[in-house]
C-alpha cells in the first residue's frame, strides 16, 4: 500500500527556489546548484590542478553564502568527514579529489561509507580528454591507473563523464541512486576540460526535491501479521539497529506497552538510554553477557529485529543458536538486509516510522487483555550515590569503579558521560577504542530520535569496514552538522598516528571537538588478540608518543591524563565552550584486555 507523506520535500527539508546561474557559469557551478537544492552546506576535499575549476566554483559559491569547501589534510579524511556530516543531517555527504593519487586516496573512506549505506556523492577529476593515453601528469583514465575501475566495487553508481552533454543527467542519476534504498556512495569522474566548460547560463533542468520525494511503501499484510504476533507473544524481545532512528520514539513506546525487553546492536547503541528499565545491553562484538542471556532464555518466543543489518559484529558471529532463528521477525526499510535473515518467520518491508505508527495506533484500539507479554518494566532507580541503575551487566565492574593509576579504560568510559554535557555526541574509532566504548560508555537518557533523518543517536561507530581513523574525520563532519553540541572522538594512539593530522581541520573550522586518545603505546587489539588466541606476539608495539605536545605544536589546547583525579580536575565548561578542539592524551593501563571475546573466538 502507498502512504502519502507530508509535503516537506526530501529528507524533511523545506523546498528552496532553484539557484539561478550567471551567464558565464561553468559545470562546477551547475553541480553546486544541484547540491544547494538538497540543502548541502559543505563539500569536503583536497584541491589540486585537475579539480581546480570545481574549487573556483566553490569560491564563487562561498562568496554569495552558498555551499563551501572544507579542506581536509588527506582525501580519506575528507570522505570520513562527508560520512559524519551525512549520518548526522540525513543529507547527502559530498567529497572530492583531484585526479590520480587524490582519487585513490579517497577509496578507503568511500568503501567505509559503502559498507554502512551512507549516501555520498564522490567527485574526482581527470586530466583533459585530449590528454587521455598520452601519459599526462597524474593521468587516471582508462588508459592509465583507471580510477573509475577502482571505484567500481565500493560505489552504487560509478561513471566517467566523457561528454559535456552527459553531465547533468549523470549527476542527477548519481544523486538519486545515493539517496535510494539502500543508500551509499556514488562516483562521478569529470575531466578538467568538461568541468570548466560554460553552461551558457543554463539553470538546473531537474528539481531533485520532487524527484526524491517518494511515497512510503508498506506491506500492510505483513504489518497485520506482525501485529498479531506481537499481541500474542508471551515474552517478546526487541533488537534495535541504527536504521531504526527515524522511528525510535514509537518503537520504545511499543516496547513499554508490550513489556518487551530491549537489546541493541553496536550500531544501535546510541538510540536507547542505557538506563531504560527494559534495556538489557548490546549484542555482538564487545557486547554484554546479559544481552546474550536474554537471547538464550527459552521463554523468549518472539525476537523483533528492527533496522539491523546483522553482519558478523552485530550478530555475535552469526549466532544461529539464539539469535538467527525462526523466532525472529525482521522489520526493515532496506530489503537488502533480509539476505542476512533467511530463517526469519516473517520479513516486514517498509518505512519504519509508518510501520510502527500503524502498530501503536492498532494497539491503542485493542483491549489490553489480549497482551500476554511478561517482560519486566521496573522504573529506573538510583544508587545511594545518586547514580542511575543499569539493568544489564558488565564484564569487569571493579575496573569500572577503579581509582588506580594509570587510569583504567573502563573507569574512563564511566566518567566521560558524567563530565560532558548530556547532548554530547560520541564517536568510537575502530580498535580498542570501540570495544571499551561499546561495553562501558553509557551516556544518560538524551537520545536523539530521528533528527533530520540522521542515524545512530548519541553514539556512533563504523563497524563493517572498520577503518582506523574513521572517527577522527567523522567527528569533524559531525561537529559541522551539529553546531552547538560537544563532539567527543574516542580513538587510539594507532589511529591517531594514521589520521591525526585531521584535528587541524577542527582547529581551522573552530569546532569544539574533544579528541580522547587512548594512549598505551601499542595496537591494543592486536596485542591482546594475540595473547587471547595464542598467536605470536609481533607487530603491535608503537613508540611512546606525547600527543599533548603534538597538539600544542599545532596550537591546540591539550592535557595529559594519568588518573581519574586528573580527568575530574578538567575545566569541562571551558573545553566545551572553546572555539576549537581540545586533545586529551589519556595514558591508560596497557595491561587491561578489551572485551573482545567474540572476535577472538571467531579468529580461533
Amino acid at each position: 500500500m502507498i502512504k502519502k507523506e507530508k509535503n516537506m520535500g526530501v529528507l524533511g527539508m523545506s523546498k528552496k527556489p532553484k539557484q539561478q546561474l550567471q551567464a558565464d557559469a561553468e559545470f562546477g557551478d551547475l553541480l553546486i546548484a544541484y547540491l544547494e537544492q538538497l540543502g548541502v552546506e559543505y563539500i569536503f576535499g583536497v584541491p589540486g590542478g585537475a579539480i581546480e575549476p570545481f574549487y573556483n566554483a566553490l569560491a564563487r559559491s562561498e562568496r554569495r553564502g552558498g555551499p563551501r569547501a572544507v579542506i581536509a589534510r588527506h582525501e580519506t579524511g575528507a570522505a570520513f568527514m562527508a560520512d559524519g556530516y551525512a549520518r548526522n543531517t540525513g543529507k547527502l555527504g559530498v567529497c572530492c579529489a583531484t585526479t590520480g593519487p587524490g582519487a585513490t586516496n579517497l577509496i578507503t573512506g568511500v568503501a567505509s561509507a559503502y559498507e554502512n549505506n551512507i549516501p555520498m556523492l564522490v567527485i574526482t577529476a581527470q586530466t583533459a580528454l585530449s590528454t587521455f593515453g598520452r601519459g599526462a601528469f597524474q593521468e587516471s583514465s582508462c588508459t592509465g591507473t583507471n580510477t573509475v575501475g577502482l571505484f567500481e566495487y565500493c560505489t552504487r553508481y560509478n561513471t566517467l563523464v566523457s561528454h559535456a552533454g552527459q553531465f547533468e543527467a549523470k549527476l542527477v542519476s548519481a544523486i538519486m541512486t545515493a539517496l535510494q534504498s539502500p543508500g551509499g556512495p556514488v562516483h562521478l569522474s569529470v575531466p578538467l576540460d568538461i568541468m570548466r566548460d560554460k553552461v551558457a547560463g543554463k539553470n538546473p533542468t531537474y528539481n531533485l526535491l520532487n524527484l526524491l520525494n517518494k511515497p512510503s511503501l508498506v506491506d500492510d499484510v505483513a504489518v497485520k501479521h506482525l501485529y498479531e504476533e506481537l499481541i500474542n507473544a508471551r515474552n517478546p524481545v526487541f533488537l534495535i539497529g541504527d536504521e531504526a532512528s527515524e522511528a525510535i520514539g514509537t518503537i520504545l513506546s511499543l516496547a513499554v506497552d508490550l513489556g518487551a525487553r530491549i537489546l541493541v546492536t553496536p550500531h544501535g547503541k546510541g538510540l536507547v538510554s542505557p538506563y531504560h528499565p527494559l534495556f538489557r545491553g548490546v549484542i555482538g562484538f564487545a557486547g554484554h553477557q546479559s544481552a546474550r542471556d536474554v537471547l538464550s532464555d527459552p521463554s523468549v518466543d518472539l525476537l523483533v529485529a528492527i533496522g539491523a543489518t546483522l553482519g558478523e559484529w552485530a550478530s555475535d558471529g552469526w549466532d544461529t543458536k539464539s539469535l538467527l532463528t525462526t523466532k525472529m521477525i525482521h522489520v526493515e526499510s532496506v530489503e537488502e538486509n533480509f539476505i542476512r535473515t533467511p530463517m526469519a518467520k516473517l520479513h516486514v518491508r517498509g518505512r519504519l516510522s509508518t510501520i510502527f505508527d500503524q502498530l501503536v495506533e492498532k494497539l491503542v484500539g485493542e483491549h489490553r487483555h489480549k497482551i500476554y507479554a511478561v517482560g519486566d518494566n521496573k522504573a529506573a532507580t538510583e544508587t545511594p550515590h545518586g547514580e542511575l541503575t543499569l539493568h544489564f551487566t558488565m564484564d569487569d565492574p571493579e575496573s569500572y569503579c577503579s581509582d588506580a593509576t594509570p587510569i583504567k579504560p573502563q573507569r574512563l568510559m564511566r566518567e566521560l558521560p558524567k563530565i560532558f554535557p548530556p547532548n554530547t555526541r560520541y564517536l568510537a574509532d575502530s580498535g580498542g577504542a570501540f570495544t571499551w566504548a561499546t561495553h562501558y560508555l553509557h551516556p544518560y537518557d538524551r537520545r536523539i530520535a530521528g533528527k533530520r533523518n540522521g542515524r545512530g543517536g548519541l553514539f556512533r561507530a563504523s563497524l563493517e569496514f572498520a577503518s582506523m581513523g574513521w572517527a577522527i574525520g567523522s567527528s569533524v563532519g559531525t561537529a559541522l552538522a551539529e553546531k552547538g553540541s560537544t563532539v567527543v572522538c574516542i580513538t587510539g594512539d594507532g589511529s591517531m598516528l594514521m589520521s591525526g593530522q585531521e584535528i587541524t581541520v577542527a582547529s581551522q573550522e573552530n569546532l569544539p571537538v574533544v579528541f580522547v586518545i587512548l594512549n598505551d603505546s601499542c595496537y591494543g587489539m592486536v596485542r591482546h588478540g594475540q595473547q587471547l588466541t595464542g598467536a605470536e606476539p609481533i607487530g603491535y608495539e608503537l613508540p611512546v608518543i606525547d600527543f599533548s605536545a603534538f597538539a600544542r605544536s599545532m596550537g591546540i589546547v591539550s592535557h595529559v591524563i594519568h588518573s581519574p583525579d586528573d580527568l575530574l580536575a578538567l575545566d569541562i565548561d571551558a573545553i566545551c565552550n572553546r572555539k576549537g578542539p581540545t586533545l586529551l592524551d589519556i595514558r591508560i593501563d596497557p595491561d587491561e584486555a578489551p572485551p573482545m571475546g567474540m572476535r577472538t573466538k571467531a579468529l580461533k
